[in-house]
């Protein structure tokens, strides 16, 4: 059997269709016969409506459109598998064209705290990750009004950092995504919403570390906030780092703070955290707080902390404490995340009275301080659990 070929990562070679801004769609459709306006028509074309099969895009020329769909204008991504949980939750397993495979999620919003908490102080943490400013709330939908989703996206086959909580990781980091194959599971998405949904947020917490696919991810998030195209407001979108450092300050400097940056923490000690994250060895904790330091938040937004709370490794009450310490001065929010098991480690979750008193801790230091709730368990969607399908673990990964 024929070995597939990844393609390039973005910056060595094309982009692919997908992955054009409409300024270079404009110059892209001279060659085909078509003239710099039908290069913007095509952009929207794909990203205002979704619609991917030049036939499909009517005002075009018909030559045009031949000539569009002979350059590989066309589907990127075709879904293997959709489950969907109690919650609604989905989990869409999407193929690429060399045949690898990886996963997003669309999360719908919900309203209200769980009933089994003995305080009203849950929140939807994937959706206060989306939601930067202070002075708003998550939103909750009205009645008969429009279902509120925040999709979670991938962009890298498996993930080279090798975090112990991690099911994405465990194989190790297969190939980069290309921007136009990152973007294409925001519109698969989008077309597998519900009558009543929409898309609102975009989480960068899939498989993989966006970071290390710095080009590609930069590059879907200007497809993503462009005008002409999905048209998101870029406070909607979260990108989630373990902790690359210099990309931390490239990303503030590109964007001006204007994305919300999540940082995968974990721990409050290097001792701890590089057991538990082995990118600590090369950026240790005064590195990445200097970086967090120097990020050019905008007034009224913070910086989301994740800390992955694994029973008997970092959940301890002097943890919490550590971590109020280690955050003092930065204008950032906490998002507790009880751990989700995963097939290749034995490591767990707390039980519930321990996630209630480290939150404590921190409420009572005057952090904002979520806990993150268990959606799409059921389907394997939760925080931590998308894995490359039938991928087996380099190694086992339950680090003493």
């Amino acid at each position: 059997m024929k070995q597939a070929v990844a393609p390039p990562p973005y910056g060595k070679t094309d982009v692919g269709p997908l992955g054009r801004l409409p300024e270079e769609w404009a110059q892209a459709v001279l060659p085909l016969g078509g003239r710099s306006f039908h290069g913007k028509s095509v952009f929207k074309w794909l990203h205002n409506r979704g619609i991917t099969d030049p036939e499909q895009m009517t005002d075009l020329p018909k030559a045009l459109r031949t000539k569009l769909a002979e350059a590989g204008v066309g589907p990127v991504l075709e879904i293997v598998q959709e489950r969907r949980a109690q919650d609604d939750t989905r989990k869409l397993l999407v193929r690429m064209k060399d045949g690898a495979t990886v996963e997003t999620v669309l999360i719908p919003s919900v309203t209200g705290g769980r009933s089994d908490l003995p305080s009203p102080v849950e929140e939807d943490a994937d959706a206060a990750a989306a939601v930067d400013d202070e002075d708003e709330a998550p939103e909750s939908p009205e009645k008969d009004g429009p279902i509120r989703v925040t999709q979670c996206i991938s962009t890298q086959v498996g993930c080279a950092m090798g975090c112990v909580f991690c099911a994405s990781g465990v194989a190790g980091l297969k190939r980069q995504m290309t921007s136009e194959e990152i973007v294409a599971q925001v519109l698969l998405g989008k077309s597998r919403l519900d009558a009543r949904e929409q898309l609102r947020n975009v989480v960068f917490m899939g498989m993989g570390e966006p970071l290390h696919n710095y080009d590609a991810t930069a590059r879907v998030l200007r497809l993503l906030t462009h005008a002409e195209g999905i048209g998101l407001s870029s406070r909607r979108i979260t990108v989630s780092t373990s902790g690359l450092v210099p990309e931390i300050a490239r990303l503030g400097e590109d964007f001006a703070g204007q994305v919300g940056l999540a940082i995968s923490l974990h721990a409050a000690d290097d001792e701890t955290r590089t057991r538990l994250m082995p990118i600590n060895k090369k950026y240790p904790l005064a590195k990445l707080m200097d970086a967090l330091r120097a990020y050019p938040l905008p007034r009224r937004r913070r910086i989301t902390i994740e800390y992955t709370l694994v029973a008997g490794k970092n959940d301890a009450p002097e943890e919490a404490k550590k971590l109020v310490k280690l955050l003092r001065g930065l204008q950032v929010k906490i998002n507790l995340i009880p751990m989700n098991p995963i097939e290749a480690s034995t490591l767990g979750p707390p039980d519930l009275a321990g996630v209630l008193a480290f939150q404590r801790i921190l409420c009572d230091a005057g952090y904002s301080c979520f806990i993150r709730r268990r959606r799409g368990d059921e389907v394997s969607a939760a925080c931590g659990q998308l894995a490359i399908l039938g991928a087996k673990p380099k190694v086992r990964v339950d680090r003493s």
